[in-house]
């Protein structure tokens, strides 16, 4: 053990105090001097070379020897090179008996270098191993992160092509461990292998690591997805509704918004809550910046009362709702018939018809009737849905012109008595009726008063090929007043006496509340707003025959609070840049175009681009919902039922938008793994 002398009086401020950072040295062009035997005198930094220890004091001009200094022993005796005024008799410095060679060679001062020499060893060794270890430290650390880093890339992998990660039975034993390839990559990559066979538990393997994972690399999808918005400005919401094989309800939530020259539709999440607050939890305001909202009409979303629509539009004042256009009309029609409860019952019937002949034995029967009593080729009946109108129109047409052959098959089936199929034969051959004939008439022609006499006039005819009873139909009779009946009665007046005819009655009970419901519902759901904001959008389009008419598009600007004056300023000008740049061979085709041809004017413009944006962002249709769900069906498969809600979501915002998640930098995500995970069992940084 080495025992430095402890320093009893104050070494010159010009000299080092530590004993790490060496001897001070200081080489100067010019040295104080001093006059010493009629001579200038001074000190001569070429000592610095032949005595390594020796150093130099400028504020004292004396010379000291650093060895003495820092590692006397105890009890050494002082010398002038180890006195706190130093040495500074430059004549006799070079003398063999006085000056630094008399002090190199005393023996106070060979102990000293020695323990110098043993502390520089020491200092150099524990340098060497501090470095070893760093150096180890940091090679661990590349290495954890690497593997971090692939697991990662496995995830990411199986969550963009929809195949489960993990198997039903996980042990070491299991011949099928899943989806997760990491087993297989080790099997060629050293560095994997080794961390997978390294004691203890910190493998990174289990479905807990998996959740954090999957949440660190689907929340860096949707910041940029939520960057994108804000930078956009203006954005739409759509959402839809579906149950998932749990029977759980989940939204899919969708924004709709104009970024770098595109219309994006981006999936942001799968959530059961139908609130607001995952867009304040993303950070967007929604109060100013959310101008329209999509939904499918459930009334769990697009409710006047109790909706999230309503709800919405409540803090959010430019949000106006926007019925997925794909689907508004067709369901005008859905919506108007099943008000009627005959035409209800209808479309019911025609469902059973279908399921009933879609049977394996019926359908023989079914194919083989229409082989012997027509000539082209068999028809199939077609199966409804709310969401396809065209589908219920070819249900109609092919049972109209394929009646007879239905018939027939559930006579044929009824006098077999084969118990419960022959029954309900039975049961569909009694619902046949003219109602239903006339009711599978009006749904195969166009709805319009002027043909409903052609329509019963083919009714009558279905029916009476059809075997049919129909109804007489009683003549209207006069009915004399009570008052004339003792008197002779040539003619008579009043009120006339009708029995009405299945004509009357259809058309009273069916035909006309048909076209009443179907007006009410066009009127419902082409609302003013709605008309005035699908015109503006016109207005907007450089092909359309009102393109920036400005009363169209001021009715727009209003509904978003835009500066009139200013916006009709705009119009003006915009009109001669377009017809300067015609000249030029500049042409619009699309709001699309229109909008990024003003994009570099849009602080000249600054209203009518913001009215282009607007019309951009605002929902078209729930189709990309739509999608989403076919992703929803492939995640959660009846394999995979028990996944929790939030793996859910965060895998399938990788598989849905998967160009962003491609193009993730997984050191990014090693970087953001490291400050969100907590008790880390393997250094990451």
């Amino acid at each position: 053990t080495l025992n430095c002398v402890k320093l009893l009086h104050p070494w010159p401020l010009s000299l080092k105090t530590n004993s790490w950072n060496g001897p001070t040295q200081p080489f100067l062009r010019v040295y104080p001097w001093t006059v010493q035997a009629d001579r200038k005198r001074a000190f001569n930094n070429s000592w610095f070379t032949h005595f390594t220890w020796s150093e130099y004091s400028q504020s004292h001009d004396s010379a000291y020897c650093f060895a003495c200094r820092h590692f006397s022993l105890p009890n050494t005796p002082e010398t002038p090179f180890t006195a706190q005024g130093g040495y500074s008799n430059w004549k006799k410095a070079m003398y063999k008996d006085g000056g630094f060679k008399w002090h190199e060679k005393s023996e106070g001062h060979v102990n000293a270098m020695f323990a110098w020499s043993e502390y520089k060893k020491n200092i150099l060794t524990d340098s060497s191993i501090r470095d070893a270890l760093d150096q180890a430290y940091i090679k661990k650390v590349e290495e954890n992160r690497m593997y971090i880093k692939t697991i990662a890339e496995v995830l990411r992998l199986t969550a963009m092509q929809n195949i489960a990660q993990r198997g039903h039975i996980e042990t070491e034993g299991s011949q099928n461990k899943g989806n997760f390839l990491i087993e297989l990559i080790a099997r060629h990559n050293p560095l994997i292998a080794k961390k997978m066979n390294a004691s203890g538990n910190a493998k990174y393997l289990s479905n807990t690591i998996q959740n954090e994972i999957f949440e660190c690399l689907s929340d860096m999808v949707r910041e940029s997805i939520i960057q994108e918005v804000k930078e956009s400005e203006v954005f739409s919401v759509i959402a839809d509704e579906t149950k998932d094989l749990k029977k759980s309800e989940q939204l899919s939530l969708v924004l709709r918004y104009y970024y770098n020259g595109a219309v994006h539709e981006s999936f942001l999440d799968f959530q059961r809550a139908s609130e607001l607050g995952c867009l304040e939890r993303y950070g967007l305001d929604y109060k100013s910046n959310l101008v329209g909202q999509g939904y499918d009409g459930a009334a769990v979303m697009s409710g006047r009362c109790n909706g999230v629509a309503a709800r919405i539009k409540a803090e959010a004042k430019y949000a106006f709702y926007v019925h997925c256009n794909a689907h508004c009309l067709n369901l005008v029609i859905v919506d108007s018939v099943k008000a009627v409860p005959e035409v209800d019952c209808f479309f019911i019937l025609l469902q059973k018809l279908y399921v009933y002949i879609s049977g394996s034995y019926v359908h023989e029967k079914w194919l083989s009737v229409q082989r012997d009593m027509y000539k082209d080729a068999p028809r199939e009946l077609q199966r409804l849905s709310d969401t396809r109108w065209a589908c219920r129109y070819h249900a109609c047409k092919n049972l109209m012109d394929r009646l007879l052959a239905v018939l027939r098959v559930l006579h044929e089936i009824d006098v077999e008595n084969s118990g419960e199929r022959s029954v309900e034969a039975r049961g569909l051959l009694i619902q046949i009726d003219l109602t239903f004939i006339a009711t599978l008439a009006v749904f195969r022609k166009i709805l319009a008063g002027s043909c409903f006499d052609d329509l019963w006039q083919q009714t009558l005819e279905t029916a009476k090929n059809c075997n049919v009873a129909v109804e007489a139909v009683e003549k209207r009779t006069q009915r004399g007043s009570s008052r004339l009946s003792e008197y002779l009665v040539e003619s008579t007046v009043g009120q006339r006496r009708c029995k009405e005819g299945d004509k009357d009655k259809f058309r009273i009970a069916v035909f006309y509340p048909i076209l009443d419901l179907l007006n009410e519902e066009l009127q419902r759901r082409f609302s003013k707003n709605n008309c005035d904001i699908m015109r503006g959008i016109q207005a907007l389009n450089p092909k359309g025959e009102i393109f920036l008419e400005e009363r169209t598009v001021l009715r727009l600007a209003c509904l978003f609070d835009c500066d009139v004056e200013d916006l009709k300023h705009e119009l003006y000008q915009t009109k001669k840049v377009i017809q300067r740049k015609a000249q030029c061979g500049t042409e619009l085709s699309s709001i699309l175009d229109f909008t990024s041809f003003l994009e570099p004017y849009k602080e000249v413009f600054h209203q009518l681009f913001r009215l282009c944006r607007i019309a951009i962002a605002l929902p078209v249709s729930s189709a990309n919902c739509e999608r989403s769900f076919s992703a929803l069906k492939l995640i959660k498969n009846h394999f995979r039922t028990t996944m929790n809600d939030d793996r859910l979501g965060n895998i399938g915002v990788l598989s849905i938008e998967r160009r962003r998640a491609r193009s993730l930098n997984l050191d990014a995500f090693v970087e953001r793994f490291t400050h969100q995970h907590q008790n880390r069992c393997i250094q990451l940084s």
